[in-house]
């Protein structure tokens, strides 16, 4: 059974969200507000397979939540509620951290399916790197059967990180820019905040590298943005 931690002000829709979790067949437990919340988690370290996080909190809100728990090295999945539905708000949800997005307001299916593929990826996250992953990526560099990657025992979709992956392999081999990715993945301004990109980087890593802190396939170029290597790349550039 999961645990998740459902972080929303609004008692009405808190309840009603732990009252449906719970028919899902989950463990559900309520925070009220983001430091109750984060002393839940950073201070009496207690662990959850999930949370749900509204943006819209009294005193710290949903993004700074996120944030903070990124920075202490916490990873637990994080689907966020947001009643913010620009592109550029959702984008900032994702730089603070947050693994998934739903708006508000939302139908309940839809939510329990977005929750659901999140602890499909804590579940997947569990397997040593060698074991992830059927998907010979680095050696066909295929991007048109990049919306899940196959593992022992199911599918993970890989959500708004397919389109940014595609995109690095279409250029394979060359350096693709910040401000590239945010006008022609996304369609955003490059003024946006780029901090998303790069926790998609790092996710993506996560899902793909055997070694994520030492990367041999998307690779950081400093100062301008990210290149993808695939392993015959590496082969022909040794020959």
């Amino acid at each position: 059974m999961s645990r998740v931690l459902i972080v929303e002000d609004e008692a009405h829709l808190a309840t009603g969200l732990q009252f449906n979790l719970q028919e899902d067949g989950h463990s559900a437990e309520i925070a009220s507000d983001g430091e109750l919340a984060l002393e839940r988690l950073l201070t009496r370290h207690e662990q959850f397979d999930a949370i749900v996080l509204d943006v819209m909190l009294p005193g710290k809100n949903g993004f700074k939540v996120a944030a903070e728990l990124r920075e202490a090295k916490n990873f637990v999945p994080i689907l966020m509620l947001t009643a913010r539905g620009r592109a550029e708000d959702v984008l900032e949800g994702f730089a603070s951290g947050a693994d998934d997005y739903i708006a508000k307001p939302f139908e309940l299916p839809i939510l329990l399916a977005r929750l659901q593929g999140l602890l499909r990826r804590t579940e997947w996250m569990r397997q040593p790197a060698q074991e992830r992953v059927s998907d010979e990526l680095g050696a066909r560099g295929d991007e048109d059967e990049l919306d899940e990657f196959s593992f022992e025992g199911g599918t993970i979709d890989l959500v708004m990180e397919s389109e940014l992956l595609r995109h690095l392999i279409r250029n394979r081999g060359r350096v693709v820019s910040r401000k590239s990715i945010l006008e022609q993945v996304w369609g955003l301004r490059e003024d946006t905040d780029t901090r998303a990109i790069d926790n998609f980087v790092v996710r993506l890593r996560r899902y793909l590298e055997e070694n994520p802190s030492r990367p041999k396939h998307l690779l950081t170029v400093r100062g301008v943005g990210y290149r993808f290597e695939s392993d015959a790349d590496g082969e022909s550039a040794e020959a």
